[in-house]
């Protein structure tokens, strides 16, 4: 059977699905095992949020059209979880989250996914004009944004399942970008893999960044937890971070008060630009691999917030266009993409979910291979041009 496409959502032509499930049993093709499930979730700040659980057999995966189509959690058969543990209990309706408050800080509000996609206007800290006013809010609209289209597509001679949305960042006398967000797993496996496209659908030139905020807590962040990634050169952001440049690479406990720290790298890449990071557990037999193209995503910032449990113990690995400084700054960088009427940008990112000390080895090994025998530049200080504090 040819690639076969359901349609959950489409609000120019008024239609929606607010429940749906498909099974095996709907395409025998594909495999045993596997299901697809939308609902939508009630009560608290999570109502209205529209859920939809792809189950590969071997993981579920949630995904979240009301939310820029990023991805809550992800979860093994046995319970396992992929993920943190916000202090933020959501997913949270974007109608509860304060984007414009005037400290640019709410988006905070809404923050406790496994992957969100971070623009597309901006999607560094905050920034304000001369007068004081919030221009930039912190990370971007993007994923407080519902999806307008939202539709699944089963393909039994690739055996994959992927769940895709179209999404607006659109504003009248004002840029017009949209997001066309496809993820997608085969059958069986632990892994996914984002699609995206960013247009230009107006008709003067647009300016854009993205930046994927991965995010990892307990329990495969620990005591003991290391990045391993492939770098040509890596400097702390700012004062907190210069502080910890010699462990960059290393996770400690859960601390009370411990101050955020980010790091911001060039990784090594391949002849075909493509490079990978590994987290993986103090245990060394769970972690989580990215595999991303520099070409595409050309900056990758490690975020590491190693306060109490209770308070968020988590760390980000974020490839992006730029590294997440106030929109201003990058600009002046040279950090912006831009956009032609009717052009578009695309870049493709997997996560891979290790269940085994096998495939963490063999993962190590890929990233080890990439550095080769390239020495790491470590810098002291905040980088001229990387960061305003250098």
């Amino acid at each position: 059977m040819p690639e076969k496409t359901w349609t959950l959502t489409n609000a120019t032509c008024q239609k929606h699905e607010d429940e749906f499930r498909l099974t095996s049993a709907d395409m025998p093709g594909l495999g045993e095992g596997w299901s697809v499930a939308k609902r939508t979730l009630r009560g608290g700040l999570q109502d209205g949020v529209e859920l939809i659980e792809v189950d590969t057999g071997q993981m579920r995966l949630s995904i979240l059209p009301t939310r820029g189509m990023g991805i809550w959690r992800a979860e093994l058969p046995d319970g396992s979880l992929l993920g943190w543990q916000s202090p933020v209990r959501g997913p949270v309706h974007p109608k509860f989250v304060p984007l414009t408050e005037s400290s640019g800080f709410g988006w905070l509000e809404g923050f406790d996914e496994l992957v969100v996609r971070c623009g597309l206007e901006s999607n560094g800290g905050p920034a304000f004009d001369k007068n004081g006013r919030l221009a930039y809010p912190l990370h971007g609209r993007i994923a407080n944004r519902p999806a307008q289209q939202v539709s699944i597509i089963l393909d039994d001679s690739a055996g994959t399942i992927t769940v895709r949305g179209v999404v607006d960042e659109t504003r009248f006398h004002f840029q017009k970008i949209q997001l066309v967000a496809s993820v997608t797993m085969a059958v069986g496996s632990t892994s996914f893999t984002f699609d995206d496209e960013v247009k230009n659908v107006g008709g003067t030139p647009a300016e854009m960044q993205m930046l994927y905020h991965i995010n990892f807590g307990e329990p495969m962040l620990g005591d003991g937890a290391q990045l391993v990634a492939p770098v040509r050169e890596v400097a702390p952001h700012d004062p907190e971070a210069t502080a910890h440049i010699d462990t960059w690479n290393n996770y400690g406990p859960p601390t009370t008060g411990s101050p955020e720290q980010c790091f911001f790298f060039d990784l090594l890449s391949d002849k075909n630009n493509l490079t990978q990071v590994l987290l993986k557990n103090a245990e060394n037999n769970a972690g989580a691999a990215v595999r991303f193209n520099t070409k595409q995503l050309p900056h990758f910032t490690l975020w590491k917030n190693m306060v109490a449990s209770a308070d968020g113990y988590v760390t980000g690995l974020e490839p992006a266009t730029n590294f997440p400084n106030p929109r201003p700054f990058e600009q002046e960088q040279g950090r912006v993409v831009k956009l032609a009427a009717g052009e578009t940008w695309s870049t493709q990112v997997t996560v891979d979910w290790l269940t085994s000390a096998e495939e963490v080895a063999t993962s190590e090994q890929a990233v080890r291979k990439l550095q080769g025998e390239v020495a790491v530049q470590v810098d002291s200080q905040p980088k001229l041009g990387w960061s305003p504090a250098g």
